[in-house]
């Protein structure tokens, strides 16, 4: 049996579905899901990463786990403590869901050191272990729903910047293929999609997918941070922009390890656009 932490979000929901194709036997968890949420023979676990005893009676029995780092509770959750629980339960591999600022971001306390932190927990636990890093995720522009649904309009700032965002079911084939094979243990993967996309073609490309233009209006630094401070961090929100409009080469790198483990290129905004359009018209 596999556990799938954060299985109501963009990769989880994509891995628990995988998986089921698959054949194996899943249970999925986070803090508000419901058996309605996942596909039919899903057990369905309420549980918070942030608090170990809620996780035990989750993994009870299983053998791997995906394990979501947190995202934005990430520095609150007690990774040795959530892995030792794990092993307890018969946990024998776990596949970590990280991020690209390990590598790209390691001073910033927002986007590399609390995710290098998790990562080194993960690599102590004795646990057999895959390390997947994703950059952008290209579900990030369901930000742009309600405005694109409402006005066919997209306001965001550093319009011709461009980044390689990912797919987040590449992402969740890249867990499910670590997840089901030993020869990816000890490894860690950086994960891209197949090219670099600015905000301006990714507003073109929901265009395209909805069959009429989508304006694109560019936003200032200063009012894009005005807006994101509303609901992020300041520290988080001043390393997002840096990321966003004076990204490192190494944040603009096409990485290979999706086509390397999975056979094919990762898939294009274009692609990920036309098969979500419907949460944006």
């Amino acid at each position: 049996m596999i556990v799938v932490t954060g299985a109501t979000g963009n990769v989880g929901r994509s891995l628990v579905r995988q998986l089921v194709a698959a054949g194996e036997r899943v249970t999925a968890t986070s803090r508000g899901i419901s058996a309605a949420d996942m596909p039919e023979g899903v057990l369905a676990r309420r549980a918070d990463l942030t608090d170990v005893e809620s996780l035990r009676p989750v993994f009870d029995g299983a053998e791997a786990l995906f394990l979501q780092n947190g995202g934005p509770t990430a520095h609150l959750m007690p990774t040795a403590e959530v892995l030792e629980a794990a092993v307890a339960g018969g946990v024998k591999k776990v596949v970590l869901l990280s991020s690209q600022g390990v590598v790209t971001r390691p001073d910033s306390a927002s986007h590399g050191q609390v995710a290098y932190a998790i990562e080194e927990a993960v690599r102590a636990s004795g646990l057999e272990w895959t390390i997947l890093r994703p950059g952008g995720f290209a579900s990030n522009t369901y930000a742009w729903a309600e405005p694109v649904r409402t006005s066919r309009t997209v306001a965001a700032p550093f319009g011709d910047v461009g980044l390689p965002v990912v797919d987040p079911d590449d992402i969740a084939e890249m867990a499910l293929v670590t997840l089901l094979s030993g020869e990816h243990a000890g490894h860690s993967y950086e994960l891209t999609g197949p090219a670099l996309i600015t905000p301006r073609q990714q507003a073109a490309a929901l265009g395209d997918a909805l069959g009429e233009p989508v304006r694109f209006v560019e936003l200032s630094r200063e009012e894009a941070r005005a807006m994101m401070t509303r609901f992020m961090p300041e520290p988080v929100v001043d390393t997002t922009l840096a990321i966003l409009g004076d990204p490192t080469e190494a944040e603009r790198r096409v990485s290979p390890d999706v086509e390397r483990v999975l056979g094919r290129a990762p898939g294009a905004y274009g692609e990920w656009a036309r098969r979500n359009v419907e949460a944006f018209r």
